[in-house]
């Protein structure tokens, strides 16, 4: 393995879930791409995906955008169920392009396009497989957003850290990095939480491999936080605790 990754022989595919953004969609598609292009990547692609979720402008605009922007592709897709389908389906779509790194992110400026190169350096050092950004590491940070979902979040981690053995310090984040090969690794093991928890999932699937943390920040979390969702990430737990017991994970 080389210590340092030859960047201009690398695809770097960012799947990006989109819904009711408005213009603000396009301003995130430019802002992340001039952050990217700083490293110069073979080529550098985004994948927008858009489903039924999404009732207002949003998808026109960036069809609009993807006209005379190529580095930007609109996956309409609306057989999507949930959230989870959205993300699966911006994975798929880099990965049938042929992209050698996948970077996932929140649109809306929740994540900070900023950070980008954060992931992208580390990644470039040869020396990991996935990359995770974390607001509980030295740097990281929450703003703009509820204590309960904060207690929920950090709450979450040390929980699952607890129950399943990981040694991760964010464990509910978003704002992540996986080589080629660990993305077709997640996609064959399956994803099986239908909500917010499969970010959990693929942590725990990725403890074995080789993985670096870098401080993100997140703001303006949605203030709603249903218990339906809650039920669900506390079965998935649950039930990865079991086969952690029975030695089936």
């Amino acid at each position: 393995m080389p210590t340092d990754v030859d960047i201009k022989t690398i695809s770097l595919g960012i799947a990006c879930p989109m819904a009711n953004e408005g213009e603000e969609a396009v301003r995130f598609v430019r802002t992340l791409l001039s952050h990217c292009e700083s490293f110069p990547f073979r080529e550098l692609r985004f994948f927008a995906v858009i489903d039924k979720a999404s009732t207002d402008n949003t998808r026109q605009l960036l069809d609009e955008c993807a006209a005379g922007e190529p580095r930007l592709t609109v996956v309409w897709a609306p057989e999507n169920r949930c959230v989870v389908d959205a993300y699966i389906r911006g994975y798929q779509a880099a990965l049938d392009n042929g992209c050698d790194w996948i970077l996932e992110i929140d649109a809306g400026f929740s994540h900070n396009p900023a950070e980008a190169p954060r992931l992208l350096e580390q990644m470039a050092t040869g020396k990991y497989d996935c990359i995770f950004g974390s607001r509980f590491s030295q740097g990281g940070g929450i703003s703009d957003s509820s204590f309960k979902r904060y207690l929920v979040s950090s709450g979450g981690s040390l929980l699952t850290n607890l129950l399943l053995g990981t040694r991760m310090s964010d464990m509910t984040s978003g704002f992540e990095l996986f080589s080629r090969e660990t993305m077709q690794a997640i996609l064959k093991r399956g994803i099986r939480s239908r909500a917010h928890f499969f970010q959990t999932e693929i942590k725990v699937f990725c403890r074995n491999r080789r993985y670096l943390e870098v401080p993100i920040t997140y703001r303006m979390a949605s203030p709603r936080l249903s218990n339906k969702a809650i039920v669900e990430a506390l079965r998935q737990l649950t039930s990865m605790f079991v086969q952690r017991m029975t030695g089936r994970l």
